[in-house]
């Protein structure tokens, strides 16, 4: 009796586990908290050598803007993981309150505010894209944007220039 063995499944975790790898990131959200996680995702990500694409769209397009990328807000309101009665979120000056209060905590752990964290990205190799029916909707161009955004593409050109990577959609 002949015993066959079974291929391997276990991956192979050399020193090329990075080489080749893509990410793609869409960033369809511009309030404070949900600006960080595609830009801490992607610093990771460049850090471990990994081809890393953001596709700024919707709402997203704030932390692209010049004249919105570094006053980006927090609310409270609506946002049961502040673990705060719903109905102070609506009360003046809660927002003011919260967003100044995210700042400092951002601040205090060593993370860098949006403008600069887009720098690091860009400065280790980070692609920014911007969504042409977001800018057509909003009525920006190139000129209003983050200097380091490389263009203002279809989602059907970032889908192309992004061909095989990991998507993460935020």
């Amino acid at each position: 009796m002949t015993t066959q063995t079974a291929p391997s499944i276990v991956p192979d975790f050399g020193d090329s586990v990075s080489e080749g790898r893509k990410l793609a990131i869409i960033c369809s959200k511009g309030t404070l908290d949900m600006a960080y996680p595609g830009l801490i995702l992607a610093n990771a990500a460049l850090g471990e050598g990994v081809e890393t694409h953001l596709f700024f769209t919707f709402w997203g397009f704030d932390m692209i803007t010049k004249s919105r990328m570094g006053d980006l807000k927090f609310t409270m309101l609506g946002n049961t993981a502040t673990h705060m009665p719903q109905g102070l979120g609506g009360m003046p000056g809660m927002t003011a309150m919260a967003t100044h209060q995210m700042r400092k905590q951002i601040h205090d752990v060593g993370v860098p505010d949006v403008p600069e964290f887009l720098a690091q990205i860009v400065d280790s190799g980070g692609h920014l894209w911007a969504c042409r029916m977001s800018a057509d909707m909003m009525h920006l161009d190139e000129a209003d944007l983050y200097e380091a955004v490389e263009g203002i593409i279809s989602a059907a050109d970032f889908i192309e220039k992004t061909d095989g990577a990991q998507l993460l959609f935020i």
